[in-house]
């Protein structure tokens, strides 16, 4: 037992924790986010396709004769650095205007971005719900704390929502819109770019550690299991894939996703069939030997705690 101790006082200092709410401010000094130190850098997956990273989620940026469309914005201080990247792709015909804007998901490290955007004049477009999560205040438990995410302005809200899917025909290429369910939040989209057979995932997929499943807002770990192969199942073995956060990668780094995601699962369910409490399922470790490949699950936003948590509300 003696060694579960430090465990379970992170556990419980979690909890603790959650109950804090903290500003934006705290939030980005607490993830060492910094907006001045931090420039965009521009990766080409090819013929107007690209991806910039940052502060906060990744973009996917399409650029082509029609304009420019992005998917998600990471936040208004990081908007006059994208659209700097934007026109040096252009060239120097190039003003970086932005002329659609699709948010994957509310949470304001992809979408805090509109009230920059917004205001200028581009069209933001998301899932239905994620539109209705931006009307309001709303908290986000973190695990290890609370952020209230507070309600944006008419004009740097979505503009064109959809429910279960949507398409554009865009820069020379159709690009789809997909809603597979409730994942990580109750609002998610993918973005699958046909021609180039590449999908922005948002935060169900993350390719920086364990993922966050927001259960409080309608997420859970089954959702992410099934919105994650029929994405997959889209875009084949061949498929590119841009997560949430980190670099990109392929299907097979998806397969193996899904893959550790029904492991998880599995064993979490199991620990939850003996009895096991929260604190203990947690103690147990059930990511010990995945952590390997995504990072210790003790420095994750309580991915253990958030698939015990999704179970437990989808038995009752």
């Amino acid at each position: 037992m003696r060694h579960l101790l430090p465990i379970l006082m992170i556990v419980l200092g979690a909890f603790a924790n959650a109950q804090e709410e903290l500003t934006l401010e705290e939030l980005l000094e607490r993830f060492s986010w910094d907006f001045e130190a931090t420039e965009i850098t521009t990766e080409n997956l090819g013929d107007g396709l690209y991806v910039m990273f940052g502060v906060g989620g990744n973009i996917a940026v399409s650029v082509g004769e029609q304009g420019v469309l992005i998917v998600d914005d990471m936040f208004p201080e990081m908007i006059p650095k994208v659209k700097a990247a934007i026109a040096k792709i252009q060239g120097g015909d190039g003003d970086g205007r932005i002329d659609f804007a699709v948010n994957t998901h509310w949470h304001f490290d992809h979408a805090e971005g509109n009230l920059a955007v917004g205001p200028d004049g581009t069209w933001i477009i998301a899932h239905e719900r994620s539109a209705e999560m931006m009307a309001t205040d709303n908290p986000i438990n973190l695990v290890i704390t609370t952020y209230r995410q507070q309600a944006y302005p008419p004009d740097a809200r979505p503009a064109i929502t959809y429910e279960d899917s949507m398409g554009f025909h865009f820069n020379g290429e159709r690009i789809d819109l997909i809603h597979a369910g409730p994942a990580h939040t109750a609002g998610d989209t993918a973005v699958i770019f046909r021609k180039h057979n590449a999908v922005h995932f948002g935060d169900v997929f993350n390719n920086a550690g364990y993922p966050f499943i927001d259960v409080d807002s309608g997420g859970g770990i089954d959702g992410m299991i099934r919105f994650c192969q029929t994405i997959l199942d889209e875009i084949g073995p061949e498929g590119v894939v841009i997560p949430g956060h980190g670099p990109v990668t392929d299907a097979a780094a998806l397969q193996a996703y899904i893959d550790m995601l029904i492991t998880v699962r599995e064993r979490v369910a199991k620990l939850m069939a003996e009895g096991k409490s929260l604190v203990e399922v947690v103690a147990a470790r059930p990511t010990a030997d995945l952590d390997a490949t995504y990072g210790p699950e003790m420095q994750s936003l309580g991915f253990v705690d958030r698939v015990y948590t999704s179970l437990a509300r989808d038995a009752q």
